[in-house]
């Protein structure tokens, strides 16, 4: 997810030069992307940790399903071949990661892959580390416990299941397997009420909206139809609308708050976009670098 500035509107970035400190609205909510991935490699142990000592309100994920049925974190359902290496060290191309799949993997298979010391061409000045995929269960206990032991707030987590109706069956489950294998390692975890589950794909809302109705839901939005559309694809109205940051207008803020709806954009990063999107009154902003959206809305 990352904004496209050129399609910003004129009357939108007029708005930046409105000062954080007058903001016109409650303080939205910092959202770690990935993590931190403008700092340290994404969807990793370290970049969860790092977004945690920061502050952010919520750590935000992907999630898929390994070949033995766990929740891991990653972005694809495959090896990205641009962050990830062979457990010897050795590279592989994009014409070849789609066959590991991580849907016919078991875990220590995927966690013997390093997707932490490469550069990533995105994001080249990120620190590196060696780094495994780790599972939603490790994930979170290792963030309460560093929460914990550095005197800091435990974060939300807003758990993004990865589903593509075009990939059912071949890279991830059919959205009811995926939706309540998810659902089932954060009740065990105990953990409901800190979590958001977003998604690009309505059949996995619609599963967790009927099998854990408390649980927050949030569509994903990157198409250029009106919030009414969108939302049109689903039968119940979510907690939450999340667009990418330039497919939104202060018009369209105000009729979901009314309809008392949050919106949570993303992914922005620059400085300006971040100032823009605090004035436009959204209530939630996912950020590369949360850092910077701390500093913005502390006045640093």
């Amino acid at each position: 997810m990352a904004l496209d500035r050129s399609t910003l509107s004129t009357a939108l970035l007029a708005i930046v030069l409105i000062p954080a400190c007058t903001m016109p609205h409650p303080r939205p909510e910092v959202h770690g992307h990935r993590g931190c991935r403008g700092l340290l490699p994404e969807n990793s142990m370290p970049a969860f940790l790092k977004a945690t000592e920061l502050g952010v309100d919520y750590l935000e994920m992907d999630v898929v399903i390994s070949g033995d049925g766990q929740v891991v974190i990653s972005h694809e359902p495959w090896m990205n071949h641009a962050i990830c290496q062979r457990p010897d060290g050795t590279r592989f191309t994009a014409e070849e990661e789609r066959s590991f799949n991580l849907f016919r993997m078991s875990v220590p298979e995927i966690q013997a892959f390093d997707c932490g010391s490469m550069v990533d061409p995105a994001f080249p000045g990120q620190e590196l580390e060696t780094a495994h995929k780790p599972t939603l269960r490790e994930l979170i206990e290792l963030v309460d416990e560093h929460a914990m032991l550095s005197s800091v707030p435990a974060p939300g987590f807003n758990i993004e299941i990865k589903s593509d109706p075009a990939l059912y069956g071949t890279y991830q489950p059919a959205p009811a397997i995926f939706a309540i294998l998810v659902l089932e390692t954060i009740d065990s975890l105990g953990i409901a009420e800190r979590c958001i589950i977003q998604s690009f794909d309505p059949a996995i809302l619609e599963v967790v909206h009927k099998e854990r109705e408390y649980i927050r839901t949030a569509l994903l939005v990157d198409n250029a139809k009106d919030w009414k559309a969108n939302l049109a694809s689903l039968s119940y109205q979510p907690e939450i609308y999340s667009p990418r940051a330039d497919r939104i207008d202060v018009q369209a803020v105000k009729a979901l708050h009314a309809l008392g709806m949050e919106v949570i954009v993303w992914t922005v990063n620059d400085p300006k976009d971040i100032n823009a999107m605090i004035h436009l009154g959204v209530d939630g902003i996912i950020s590369d670098y949360p850092d910077r959206v701390i500093a913005i809305l502390d006045g640093d």
